[in-house]
């Protein structure tokens, strides 16, 4: 008798048990999540957007509007496979591709929620990350080419990074580097593209001796509500639940977006004797930056700190900018990669044990969680610039980079869209 339930048990009763449960709470606020981050493109494009001229202002929002469609239907064919499929320690398989067995059933990253949910949430920073990087080369890029500069970067810059953090057997993730919700795979991959690219492409036609003013700096404000509203999509959704974890990423994303925007307002007032609209704008988007490889592993003492040095020190490198002479046109090297590089670090410092479950440089006395953040960083970096500096050089010398200078005094809105933002003559 004793045989027959203990047979019972194991096979009625244990498979029950195993199997993993889908849980309806997490799964509505994932999908809540993942579009909130969506909105953040839409909100990019009327950040970057007001920035520009006139006569710029439809190819900039393009170049965030489109990645909506073709950066989903990357994602969808190959983009979630290299990125999150089996593989190796550098890119991920094919199991994926098109879809494949990606279903409501739960998957290998989250059993809580349904595997196509978890894809359509990582979809969503695939599609953000290179049109963080179009406000380097806004006003001066063709459409074709960034078009194509776009899905071969995606390929061979994202998904091998993202992989690297995030994925199965991914090496970065394997050494223990801590990148809560992208400030490695995004920001700091986006923002030295950035850098990248605007060497290969050049200056502006007239920049810097030409005023290139903001033409309507209502715009770039309500595009950084926006990022500001759906980024805590962004960092509490990576929490993959709606937990206590999701609440801390909340709360301290707030708290250093607020910080940075107001350390930045001071020091424009005791630099310029007046606080910008602009400056306030971009140091609130600094602040979000900077926290996100944090959030998940930080409290509210790390994101004050963390807030206050990503104030400082973006609104250093956008003022370092004209000594080095290169030309990115909206600062994304100075915001998300200088951003993204010290809110890693600062991860490894600030990192509290009872949060994230890892100690950091305060904490434990130790340097061994900063030197593999470090590590990441310029792994991260090194192989972002490289593969980029590549790419774009490929996309010049096939389709071409950059439009020629009389349509680039006429503006990329008529001579690339044969349209234009501001009809005022009707």
């Amino acid at each position: 008798m004793l045989k027959i339930i203990l047979a019972l048990f194991v096979v009625v009763l244990l498979p029950e048990t195993a199997q993993a449960e889908i849980n309806s709470g997490d799964t509505a606020w994932m999908l809540t999540a993942s579009a909130l981050v969506l909105l953040m493109t839409p909100g990019l494009a009327l950040f970057y957007g007001g920035m520009v001229r006139a006569k710029n202002v439809l190819s900039t929002l393009m170049h965030s509007f489109f990645a909506m469609g073709i950066m989903s239907i990357h994602w969808v064919v190959i983009g979630y496979s290299l990125s999150f499929a089996e593989g190796n320690s550098f890119i991920g398989g094919f199991d994926y591709v098109l879809l494949n067995g990606v279903d409501s059933n739960p998957g290998p990253y989250a059993d809580n929620i349904p595997h196509n949910v978890f894809m359509i949430f990582q979809m969503m920073f695939a599609i953000i990350t290179p049109a963080l990087i179009s406000g380097a080369f806004a006003e001066r890029i063709k459409f074709s080419g960034y078009v194509l500069f776009s899905l071969l970067w995606a390929t061979l810059v994202y998904n091998p990074v993202c992989h690297w953090v995030w994925g199965s057997g991914g090496w970065l993730g394997g050494l223990g580097a801590l990148d809560f919700a992208g400030g490695t795979v995004v920001h700091i991959n986006s923002g030295v593209a950035a850098l990248a690219v605007v060497l290969v492409l050049g200056r502006r036609v007239g920049y810097p001796q030409q005023g290139m003013k903001p033409h309507n700096l209502g715009l770039t404000v309500l595009g950084a509500g926006m990022l500001w509203f759906g980024w805590f999509g962004f960092n509490a959704g990576s929490a993959l639940a709606a937990d206590g974890s999701a609440a801390n990423a909340f709360v301290v994303t707030h708290i250093a977006a607020a910080v940075a925007a107001v350390t930045w307002a001071l020091i424009e007032s005791m630099q310029k004797g007046k606080a910008s609209a602009l400056g306030v704008a971009t140091g609130a988007v600094a602040g979000l930056v900077a926290i996100t490889p944090a959030c998940g592993f930080v409290g509210v003492g790390g994101a004050i700190l963390i807030g206050i040095g990503a104030g400082g020190l973006c609104y250093a490198a956008i003022m370092a900018k004209s000594r080095f002479g290169y030309d990115d046109s909206l600062d994304v090297f100075g915001v998300h990669g200088i951003g993204g590089a010290w809110g890693a670090l600062a991860t490894g410092v600030f990192a509290v044990a009872a949060i994230g479950g890892t100690a950091g440089l305060l904490e434990s006395g130790n340097l061994g969680q900063l030197g593999i953040q470090a590590t990441s960083v310029l792994a991260t970096a090194v192989y972002s610039f490289v593969v980029t500096f590549l790419i774009a050089r490929f996309v010049d010398a096939t389709v071409g980079l950059r439009v020629n200078e009389e349509q680039e005094m006429t503006g990329l809105d008529l001579s690339e869209h044969g349209e234009v933002g501001y009809n005022l003559s009707d």
